[in-house]
């Protein structure tokens, strides 16, 4: 979402030049593994996060991951996150849960998302590689299968695997106005990676209503100490015009 700017293969080194630590690409297919391998090497950055490819998700449709129809499509999408992985060696891979299929119902849709998340676990484990899920906010993105925090621990534990954790992604949370904080806590442990950006409007830190220093303050308080990913719109051409937050929140 950042340095969109930049083609996918320069957004490596204008990351690092930036002063991040890391970076996370959602879709990186576009970019040979090995040709990915090679740019996170001369920028000195792992590649902290992608997705498993999500089929009709981005278009609008229901995605792969809990769409009991679409299992093939599914189990060819996680051979190939499989494959990119065993080059470019992410720390997380994020399953998208998608949207409710037409004519499945909301216990067989979690069904076959529990699934498909214990078998990613299981495959992701022997490379090292965490799976994560997340939640995404229902007014962004009418439909979307998982929304709270609450269904995102239902879920977890359905799946009950040690190698599948919650993406926590703050904006989402703030964006249903519920109460983050209850839900940083109730996730607790289970919490693998943590994604931000203010509300409203999805910008920068500072350009919304959220105070971020009680999350963090909660996200420690729970164990969490992994990676903090900036996955915002910025405004603007130019997405170093919007880090003036940065060198604050590195020192924090």
């Amino acid at each position: 979402m950042l340095f969109n700017e930049l083609p996918l293969a320069e957004r490596v080194m204008a990351a690092r030049v930036a002063g991040f630590d890391g970076v996370e690409i959602q879709f990186p297919y576009e970019v040979p593994a090995i040709r990915l391998k090679e740019l996170l090497e001369r920028a000195g950055l792992p590649l902290v996060l992608i997705n498993l490819p999500a089929g009709d998700f981005m278009q609008g449709g229901p995605g792969l991951a809990a769409a009991p129809a679409r299992q093939n499509a599914f189990d060819a999408a996680l051979q190939e996150a499989l494959t990119y992985a065993a080059m470019a060696r992410p720390t997380c891979v994020n399953v998208l849960p998608g949207r409710l299929a037409e004519g499945t119902t909301r216990e067989q849709a979690l069904e076959t998302l529990a699934d498909n998340l214990r078998k990613s676990a299981e495959a992701f484990a022997l490379l090292g590689v965490r799976v994560v899920c997340e939640a995404i906010n229902p007014l962004d993105m009418p439909g979307f299968l998982i929304n709270t925090p609450e269904h995102l621990q239902a879920l977890l534990e359905r799946v009950d695997h040690p190698n599948c954790q919650a993406q926590l992604d703050l904006y989402h949370m703030a964006r249903q106005q519920l109460d983050v904080v209850a839900g940083i806590q109730l996730l607790g442990a289970r919490i693998g990676h943590v994604q931000f950006a203010d509300c409203p409007g999805r910008g920068a830190p500072g350009t919304g209503s959220v105070a971020f220093e009680p999350l963090v303050d909660a996200l420690r308080a729970v164990g969490y100490d992994g990676w903090w990913a900036a996955e915002y719109r910025p405004e603007g051409p130019d997405t170093t015009t919007s880090l003036g937050w940065l060198e604050a929140w590195r020192t924090r």
